[in-house]
């Protein structure tokens, strides 16, 4: 649903000459998400650019500091990747300046999606793709498909980008059934053709015993990307995923080392939050420190989380707000829990 509408606003632009700007998640997904689109698009067109949020002067989703942005840069499309379900007032507000957006996110849609150009999410209700848990990746990977069709490039050429969709579809921990199983199997399949370049992944898995795995994914190229935008900023991954250069590999490392150091002070401590308030047989996990680094609370989250079984959230400061991550376990949906507070709540969403 919607795929029609976004191939043609795509176009649209492209004729006119006009900027395009791909917004993406500072996660694994949503930087390979944008990596892809980007490498893709730019072989059609010149007039590309990318824009990641910083994690913590921006936090997740659309911003308005992206579409300043972008209005500087003289864009007239957006098109966002693993993000913007939820953003009916940035829609708005960018509609103010004059641009257009194409959301493409794979997160739990509200009622009421936002009122852009065309809205991609195989979640929607109108939507009747038969497979829904694709992640942002796999979303942008059909977008490209759809885009070789509608420009009359080989159906192949989208394939090239399979080993990113398959880190994206692992690190993002969606099941493991049906398309994704496809396109990881499919995505392996390249990395470990030694007659297929996939340059960037050889960078990353360097130290992964051959043939690669869902595991070396998972926990050896996946936690290096994710450090740029936990522990600085996510451009040092674009920068690696979309010109494969390999310092900024050197960078990504050392900002990894930074950020296994805090994980591990971080769960430290909110184990012992934990055992001094007596909660070891609590219902659910919620810790709070203002002092936790706001890049590695999605982490600890998921350490608490396999810990405890139970649903988690860590909070910690950020700037004048509160911010967390959110963890659940099978059978408990903890959006439509977080959806009952959502009075309470200036943003939130998930899986």
């Amino acid at each position: 649903s919607g795929m029609s509408k976004a191939v043609s606003e795509i176009r649209s632009a492209i004729e006119r000459e006009q900027v395009i700007l791909i917004y993406g998640d500072y996660d694994v997904d949503g930087t390979c998400a944008v990596s892809i689109l980007y490498l893709f698009l730019r072989r059609i067109y010149p007039n590309v650019i990318t824009y990641i949020p910083d994690r913590y002067k921006e936090g997740y989703g659309v911003s308005k500091e992206g579409i300043d942005y972008a209005d500087d840069n003289n864009v007239k499309l957006i098109i966002t990747l693993d993000c913007g379900i939820q953003e009916h007032e940035k829609v708005n507000y960018a509609k103010g300046k004059g641009i257009g957006m194409i959301i493409t996110d794979h997160h739990t849609p509200p009622k009421d999606p936002p009122k852009a150009w065309a809205v991609l999410n195989p979640k929607q209700k109108d939507c009747s793709y038969p497979y829904k848990e694709l992640c942002g990746a796999g979303i942008a990977f059909k977008l490209i498909q759809a885009l070789c069709k509608e420009f009359d490039r080989p159906h192949e050429e989208a394939y090239e980008f399979l080993d990113l969709v398959a880190l994206a579809t692992c690190a993002d921990i969606v099941p493991l059934t049906g398309e994704n199983r496809v396109l990881v199997a499919e995505g392996l399949r390249r990395i470990n053709d030694l007659n297929i370049p996939t340059p960037v992944l050889d960078l990353l898995l360097s130290s992964a015993k051959k043939p690669v795995r869902v595991r070396d994914l998972v926990f050896v190229a996946a936690p290096r990307i994710n450090a740029a935008g936990r522990m600085a900023h996510a451009k040092a991954a674009i920068n690696l995923l979309t010109c494969q250069n390999e310092s900024e590999l050197t960078q990504i490392e050392i900002l990894n080392q930074q950020r296994k150091s805090l994980d591990r002070e971080i769960l430290e401590e909110a184990l012992l939050q934990i055992a001094d308030n007596q909660e070891e047989n609590a219902s659910a996990t919620v810790v709070f420190s203002e002092n936790w680094h706001k890049g590695v609370i999605g982490i600890v989250a998921s350490r608490l989380m396999e810990t405890f079984y139970r649903p988690t959230i860590v909070l910690t400061k950020s700037g004048d707000v509160i911010a967390g991550s959110a963890r659940s376990v099978e059978g408990y949906n903890l959006y439509e829990a977080l959806s009952r507070c959502k009075d309470y709540l200036i943003q939130f969403g998930g899986h």
